[in-house]
């Protein structure tokens, strides 16, 4: 993954956009650290993707009875009804 100086980045804004399209993801570095990136349209749209596809975590003590009781009552390897 190429990686810019953030004011490099700025100064030359167009050429690094030409160049996430090639590169998919371009690092912008602040006194040699990370501090953020930049995207090409495709690698955006694979993110949203993935972050559409992420599990929420639930607690089970925020489930409600029927939930519990579809979770018990299921059996390894039936197919879901």
């Amino acid at each position: 993954m190429p990686t810019v100086a953030a004011s490099d980045f700025s100064r030359n804004f167009g050429k690094y956009q030409d160049e996430a399209i090639s590169a998919g993801v371009i690092n912008v570095t602040s006194h040699g650290r990370i501090v953020g990136a930049y995207l090409s349209a495709a690698e955006l749209e694979h993110f949203e993707d993935l972050k559409r596809r992420e599990r929420k975590v639930l607690m089970i003590g925020e489930l409600d009875d029927q939930t519990i009781a579809d979770i018990e009552a299921a059996e390894y390897g039936a197919e879901p009804r």
